[in-house]
């Protein structure tokens, strides 16, 4: 295992720290995946997210209903119309979770060494005494001394909101609980997780299946799938979700419930790196939690966000900090600052030279062309990656490699004919590679599907764009991956004053 890769040249000296961040069109290569709520709802909240640096938007539907999370989509079009900025969308759906129904919304103050029932009989009125949960089988999974934690849905853990109970006995399906800390519980669903006890829940709930079927019916059987790892289930078959996952997201809340503290990290530089060798997007959470209600992090916070870069993050994902927090657009900015300059010592060279090795021999054509198209930019300093692709397996390839420079992926949209009417691909491939580090799409033209790129022009298309938006200057050199006709060409090309 290898992780938190870190190379400090003689370059890097202290007069370097004091020096101010440079801000770039891109903030930085490491994703951003900021959850759209009340603080975040308005067009115009949201327009400031995607030029602060939000590449991926996600709607979390633990949390309000969908007619709320429609209005929201609508607003999040209307920004990307208005500043031009592609943006992904991330469904978060209801998963196999424990959850307290506080009905009235009212706070539940817990009194230290208290005594509290939790029962799954909802109909009950939660109170200090009683806590009704949505799981009828809760007390033949626990037993005496069992640590339950309970806590406001996506809570920091610097708040009073969350608590720890120890369990006493069960009384039938009910678990009578002694309260280990003082706590005022607030908002009307609450998180509740059992260290380490295996809860016979579904992995696929019927709000799974409806959302799959709906996907189904709208044409959409290519949209990602992003497995949460969020407990030592997830843990123990990791290797196997990474096989069928599109993605990986580290729940670290509720993982470091589950897990002894001393071993989270442990667990995040295993599976980064994990991910990283077989090219996976992993995105980590819950990194700026002080941010909910302040606007600046911790220090131990700001570190955090420059380690799990170094270990090998695609994205961080904002959860509290932009659903409810008080400085939305601020927690953007400031994790899209520390991500870049952790990617300036970022030891590329040695994550490379272990994906190689990871990879073995015989290499794929595909993959051996873009292994190559990254080293040739590290040798000749490329400004940026152009790829030309129409899936988006390319930019995704590329991106394996670490490369230190932006990569622009080309995405060339196809129009098929089924005898009955047309369809258009492209834009769902576009912005899927919003989610991966370091990748921008740019979409061009649409092409006939018996036609392929290569004519220069998705080139052009690309420069242009790049020059646009200061990505590139005059005498900037530029590496160039594309396939024309039955070949993938790797090209160097030095731009010219114009």
């Amino acid at each position: 295992m290898q992780g938190g890769r870190m190379v400090v040249e003689e370059s890097v000296r202290l007069a370097s720290i004091l020096t101010p961040s440079k801000l770039n069109f891109f903030p930085s290569l490491t994703k951003i995946v900021a959850t759209l709520g009340p603080k975040s709802h308005s067009i115009e909240v949201i327009e400031s997210c995607l030029t602060s640096g939000m590449s991926v938007a996600r709607f979390d539907f633990s949390w309000l209903d969908s007619e709320y999370h429609q209005e929201t989509l609508e607003n999040l079009r209307k920004a990307v119309k208005n500043v031009k900025k592609l943006c992904a969308v991330m469904l978060d759906t209801v998963g196999p979770e424990l959850q307290v129904f506080n009905t009235n919304g009212s706070p539940i103050e817990l009194k230290n060494d208290d005594r509290v029932t939790i029962t799954p009989d909802i109909s009950k009125v939660p109170s200090s005494g009683i806590l009704p949960v949505n799981y009828a089988e809760l007390a033949k999974a626990v037993k005496k001394g069992d640590t339950i934690f309970v806590g406001q849905y996506l809570f920091t853990g610097s708040e009073t909101t969350s608590v720890w109970l120890e369990v006493i006995e069960t009384n039938g399906e009910d678990v009578i609980c002694l309260v280990k800390n003082s706590a005022t519980l607030s908002g009307f669903i609450l998180t509740m997780h059992v260290a380490q006890v295996h809860i016979n829940l579904p992995t696929l709930t019927e709000t799974d299946k409806q959302l799959r079927a709906f996907l189904d019916a709208h044409n959409l059987t290519e949209t990602q799938i992003f497995a949460k790892i969020e407990n030592v289930e997830g843990l123990r078959h990791f290797d196997d979700i990474l096989q069928e996952a599109d993605g990986i997201i580290l729940s670290r809340g509720n993982l470091g419930i589950d897990l002894p503290p001393e071993k989270v990290f442990l667990f995040q530089k295993a599976a980064l790196h994990k991910c990283n060798m077989m090219g996976k997007t992993a995105i980590v959470t819950r990194v700026v939690d002080s941010m909910t209600d302040n606007l600046r992090p911790t220090r131990a916070e700001a570190t955090d966000v420059a380690n799990a870069v170094l270990d090998g993050a695609d994205g961080i994902l904002l959860g509290a900090e932009t659903l409810r927090g008080l400085y939305p657009v601020d927690a953007i900015k400031t994790v899209g600052r520390i991500c870049a300059e952790a990617e300036t010592v970022y030891d590329q060279s040695a994550h490379f030279k272990s994906v190689v090795k990871h990879v073995g021999e015989p290499m794929s054509h595909l993959e051996s062309v873009a292994s190559s198209a990254v080293r040739a930019a590290v040798k000749v300093k490329a400004a940026i990656i152009v790829v030309v692709t129409m899936s988006g397996r390319a930019g995704r390839l590329i991106a394996k490699y670490r490369p230190p420079m932006p990569v622009l992926a080309v995405v060339v949209p196809r129009l098929r004919s089924n005898s009955l009417k047309w369809s258009f691909s492209g834009a769902l491939q576009a912005r899927q590679s919003l989610a991966v580090r370091g990748v921008y799409p740019v979409l061009t033209s649409p092409t006939v599907s018996s036609g392929s790129p290569g004519d220069g022009s998705d080139l052009s298309l690309a420069l242009s764009y790049a020059k646009s938006v200061g990505l590139v200057k005059p005498h900037d050199r530029v590496v160039v991956f594309q396939k024309i006709g039955d070949s993938s060409v790797v090209e160097i090309v030095e731009l010219h004053d114009t």
